[in-house]
């Protein structure tokens, strides 16, 4: 008496792969909602205090870092000699960008397109609004070193000879964490769905 086979059963799914890109998608769904529900609106929050910034009493110009002060109307008196170098600018051309003695603080005199301007400013007591000083970190070294750039004073009025420097512009600020909690959403279903097939495959 011959017995027939029965019908082939499939592998089982595989418990520990399985676990492990579980947990990865769950880390990477749970960042997406980390920056969704939690760095977006604060970093909304954020920007619309730095909008009503310049229409607040100036303050001292920050000796460190401080975020919350940007675009504050302040003043400084930059003590001679003082170093002028060109700094590009996009659209406005290149900026003059002043070291007072002693290394700080950074004045931006005003804007030129001339790259070969040789800007003079024998220093004195500076107006303007607070700003950012340009970040000479490489882009690998900002992945590790999170600290704001250095804050330097953009000056109004501008030097003389040199063109007005732009005003106050929150759209200057970055705010990318709606694109990156799209991106982990993305991350999260590109592994599930690529794991469903490879499973798939082997049973």
């Amino acid at each position: 008496m011959s017995t027939r086979p029965g019908p082939r059963t499939g592998r089982r799914i595989p418990l520990v792969p399985t676990l492990v890109v579980t947990l990865a998608v769950a880390a990477m769904i749970a960042l997406g909602l980390w920056q969704l529900l939690d760095r977006l609106p604060k970093k909304e929050a954020f920007l619309a205090q730095l909008a009503g910034n310049p229409a607040l009493a100036p303050v001292p110009f920050p000796v460190t870092p401080d975020e919350s002060l940007l675009f504050r109307r302040s003043a400084v008196t930059c003590a001679a000699p003082v170093t002028i170098r060109l700094a590009g600018a996009g659209a406005a051309g290149f900026r003059a960008i002043a070291t007072c003695a002693g290394g700080a603080p950074l004045v931006q005199l005003g804007t030129t397109r001339d790259p070969k301007a040789q800007v003079t400013w024998g220093g004195g007591p500076a107006t303007g609004y607070i700003g950012h000083a340009p970040d000479g970190r490489a882009l690998l070294a900002t992945l590790f070193d999170h600290s704001p750039p250095r804050p330097m004073l953009i000056a109004t009025p501008p030097a003389a000879g040199l063109s007005p420097n732009a005003p106050p512009d929150v759209g200057s600020i970055p705010n990318n964490h709606l694109a990156y909690a799209g991106q982990w959403f993305f991350f999260a279903a590109i592994a599930a769905i690529i794991y469903a097939l490879a499973v798939r495959r082997r049973t």
